[in-house]
């Protein structure tokens, strides 16, 4: 028998049979997917890898900072002496040499004292050469006095035995006036010749005493002039040297009226203006020496660990970007924070305090030809990388 059979119902266009979908394989792509984290994860363990190994390597041997600033050892141009302002040759933001004029006083009253120092230099020198001559007259003096001394002597032994003669004679004829044997007229003659010798006699010892005196006054006045001049010469004598030390004041004030720059560098903060009265020690201006300038690299406390002098610095400027490098070398540390160092130091010991980084200069010298290439202004802001891989 046949099988009844099925009726189908008519086909159309608008019903026409439609095959079953084929479900797409998942193989390819989970494969694809596997691929593409397997190539991601590589990627970020190798860049993990690298900042691990750059810090390793070469990250763990630099800090860096750009907490830091160009400085300079400014030097102040102060006078010496005081006076008014006669001229002032330059200007801020101009550029000077060392032994350049900046300012001149008027020197109408240092060439004055200069005059009279060497006029008080003359008189000293003179009178040293005055007391010289009196040495050597009281010295001349003396041996006249000595010889005046033996000519009395001389003169006192003669009148003496002229005495004795004299008196001897008075007594001869005194004994023969007795028995009326000589006149009265020669017994007189014979007494005044003996009271003459007699007071020859005087004479001569006063004589004697007088020129005993007169030269010991004059060794008394040689020792008092002995003593001012003993020992020196007219270049030591204390009081030429006085007035020498006076003369050589007054040419060096003299020579203070002029001031020369200090070193070579920039004018700036001029403070000072024709006719102005100044006086020593005031500042007029201050030079900075470009030439020599530093950085200040203002590190935290925790990245000078190995921190060591004598390190390489690398620099970069905000003047020059990063196109200029600039190099250097750790020059020093400063013996304190910035904020100890302050005029009014921070105060910690508070019920409210807060313990805030902080920050140690660093002290940055740089290549002088680097800095002659691309100079640098105080004040400038700068990037300061110290490689720390040379601990020694």
């Amino acid at each position: 028998m046949r099988s009844p059979s099925v009726s189908q119902p008519p086909s159309s266009p608008g019903n026409a049979p439609v095959a079953p979908a084929v479900a797409p394989s998942p193989a390819p792509r989970s494969s694809v997917r596997r691929r593409l984290l397997l190539g991601l994860a590589l990627g970020v363990l190798a860049a993990g890898g690298g900042v691990w190994g750059w810090e390793e390597l070469i990250g763990s041997h630099r800090v860096e900072t750009d907490n830091a600033y160009v400085a300079a050892d400014m030097a102040d141009v102060t006078p010496l002496v005081a006076g008014p302002v006669r001229s002032v040759h330059v200007v801020d933001t101009q550029s000077v040499r060392e032994g350049d004029v900046l300012v001149t006083l008027d020197d109408t009253d240092a060439r004055l004292e200069v005059e009279r120092s060497e006029a008080a230099l003359a008189l000293a020198e003179r009178t040293f050469r005055q007391t010289e001559a009196k040495v050597q007259a009281l010295r001349a003096q003396i041996t006249a006095r000595g010889a005046d001394i033996t000519s009395a002597q001389a003169r006192l032994t003669s009148a003496r035995a002229v005495l004795r003669r004299t008196a001897a004679e008075a007594e001869r004829r005194q004994a023969l006036r007795a028995p009326q044997t000589i006149s009265i007229e020669a017994l007189t003659a014979a007494q005044t010749a003996r009271d003459e010798a007699a007071a020859a006699v005087a004479e001569a010892e006063a004589a004697i005493a007088q020129a005993q005196a007169n030269r010991a006054a004059a060794e008394a006045d040689l020792a008092s002039t002995l003593a001012l001049i003993e020992g020196t010469t007219v270049e030591t004598a204390p009081d030429v040297r006085a007035a020498r030390m006076h003369r050589d004041k007054a040419r060096l004030d003299l020579a203070r009226t002029v001031m020369p720059a200090p070193v070579d560098g920039v004018v700036v903060r001029r403070q000072v203006e024709v006719g102005q009265q100044v006086q020593a020690g005031q500042s007029l201006m201050r030079v900075v020496p470009l030439q020599a300038v530093y950085v200040n690299a203002n590190f935290k406390e925790g990245q000078l660990t190995h921190v060591r002098e004598g390190q390489k610095v690398v620099l970069t400027s905000d003047l020059y970007g990063k196109d200029v490098t600039f190099h250097g070398r750790v020059a020093g540390f400063s013996a304190g924070t910035g904020s100890s160092m302050a005029v009014i130091p921070a105060q910690n010991a508070t019920g409210n305090w807060i313990k805030v980084v902080q920050r140690l200069p660093v002290r940055v010298q740089l290549d002088p030809q680097e800095l002659k290439a691309h100079p640098l202004r105080v004040g400038l802001s700068m990037t300061a990388e110290i490689d720390t891989s040379a601990r020694e």
